[in-house]
């Protein structure tokens, strides 16, 4: 959790120090806020392939936290230094800002990203093998540490989005830059306090490798028909496993086409090498394929999803820059509601915990409470709602402009309240659900594929946006008249 005001910190209020200091223009900020997310983003998955390929988590969290951490401190001392900060205007007066300055800006944001990145794709398969799956008082204790390291971070973004914000435009910049960088420094040291109680687990090798061998070995065997018998298909010993802390795979009979990568050939047989991995795998690493491959739709619902969710900081803004802010005495900017928002998904973090989770064990056979994939549905099934509340707020107040009425913007209290339920029940789930289901080799490339999806659904209503943009356009132009 104290991470997490290190990096919204920065994020949170980023937009307007590109504006108001480097004297950005309204597109340059939103393409240098879009490169700067989705560099933290592939880099995401940049650090989950060095992980499950060699360092490990802790190595990978350890390195990524220190190039994270150097990056705070060059953001803060390019705000603290009178040589490294641009000149603030003087009436109309604004001096222009230097190169080098920019320079030392960015370098520090983008390490921030690259360090962001590569922590956020190890920490959460870090923290679940702390727990023992086979022992079933851990493996209650790994559902409900899912709920609360999710509620650590929304907790990080609430201090964020308002203390931090405070401090740097109120007080000084480089003062809330430099309390982030506290922050991560605090969180460096709580990291390495707990070192010596860590369970690690060893790098499985490269997952791209392992899953390339597997279609390679199958394409080179299209001629050979695979046994019935699925005991006659190969598979190492345990004691020769890639990662000797996991478990092998049990054979499925899905994806059947990809067996013929484990089916002993002739020449196989004749073989007194040991097998090359490029002609013969083990079940095991064919499972994990197949593994990845029904995980696929999952992922994509979860890219949809993204989309939907990624209005909050488009469309909710603009719709609530038409509408009246002032709800009593207080004036609420429309991106405040936003923290709304992530205090919605905290008390619904802690109502799930400690009284849904024990109901759903009452009442639901199973004795497990719902599952993932219905924790999953009931969170697309509320973004439905929020996005049909949406719509009908939208109707309202295009009503009152044709009557020449203004509509408070308390009217969108109800629909971020349930995108912070619909979170709740969502992403959780969704992390849950890929941090299970993730062979053990591959568990930091799962995690940082689900991390994807939000940067995918951004990408996709940016899209969405523009083709509406050019749409509008033509049709002002009469372009569209003849069709």
């Amino acid at each position: 959790m104290l991470g997490g005001p290190g990096y919204f910190g920065i994020a949170t209020n980023l937009a307007v120090y590109l504006s108001k200091v480097l004297r950005q223009s309204n597109a340059s900020v939103a393409t240098s806020i879009t490169t700067w997310n989705g560099t933290g983003y592939l880099s995401s998955l940049l650090g989950a392939l060095i992980t499950d390929s060699y360092w490990g988590r802790y190595k990978t969290i350890l390195v990524f936290t220190l190039v994270y951490f150097l990056g705070m401190l060059t953001i803060t001392l390019s705000a603290a230094f009178s040589l490294l900060k641009p000149i603030f205007c003087k009436g109309n007066h604004c001096p222009s800002v230097i190169e080098a300055q920019k320079l030392v800006l960015f370098s520090g944001l983008y390490l921030i990203a690259f360090g962001k990145g590569g922590i956020y794709s190890s920490l959460l398969p870090l923290g679940a093998d702390q727990f023992e799956d086979r022992n079933s008082d851990e493996l209650e204790k790994k559902k409900s540490f899912f709920n609360w390291f999710y509620f650590s971070i929304c907790f990080g973004s609430l201090i964020s989005s308002t203390i931090l914000v405070w401090v740097e435009e109120n007080i000084d910049w480089a003062l809330g830059f430099g309390i982030s960088a506290l922050f991560v420094a605090l969180a460096l040291g709580a990291f390495l306090y707990g070192t010596p109680i860590y369970r690690l687990q060893r790098p499985g090798g490269s997952p791209l490798k392992r899953i390339l061998q597997v279609l390679v070995a199958a394409l080179r065997k299209t001629s050979i028909e695979v046994p019935t018998d699925n005991s006659h298909l190969y598979e190492v010993p345990l004691n020769n496993l890639i990662v000797k802390e996991s478990w092998k795979l049990v054979h499925s009979n899905d994806f059947r086409f990809l067996d013929r990568a484990a089916t002993i050939s002739e020449s196989d047989a004749r073989s007194t090498d040991s097998p090359s991995p490029w002609r013969l795998c083990s079940v095991t690493q064919v499972e994990e394929l197949k593994i990845l491959l029904r995980l696929l739709p999952i992922w994509v619902g979860g890219v949809i999803y993204s989309v939907s969710y990624a209005q909050m900081s488009t469309t909710f803004i603009e719709q609530g820059n038409t509408m009246e802010t002032k709800i009593g005495c207080f004036s609420f900017p429309p991106a405040s509601l936003f923290a709304f928002e992530t205090l919605i998904v905290i008390l619904w973090v802690f109502i799930y915990d400690t009284l849904l989770v024990n109901i759903g064990k009452k009442f639901i056979e199973n004795g497990h409470g719902i599952s993932w994939l219905q924790r999953m549905g009931i969170g697309f099934l509320l973004m439905m709602f929020g996005m049909c509340t949406v719509a009908l707020v939208e109707a309202k107040r295009l009503e009152c402009v044709r009557v020449g009425k203004t509509m408070s913007i308390a009217w969108q209290l109800p629909q971020y309240f349930i995108f912070g339920v619909s979170e709740v029940f969502s992403f959780v789930g969704q992390i849950e659900f890929f941090n299970y289901e993730a062979p053990n080799t591959m568990k930091s490339t799962c995690n940082a594929f689900f991390l994807l999806t939000m940067s995918l659904g951004k990408l996709l209503e940016f899209s969405c946006y523009y083709i509406s943009d050019l749409f509008y356009y033509t049709r002002r132009k009469g372009w569209l008249d003849t069709c």
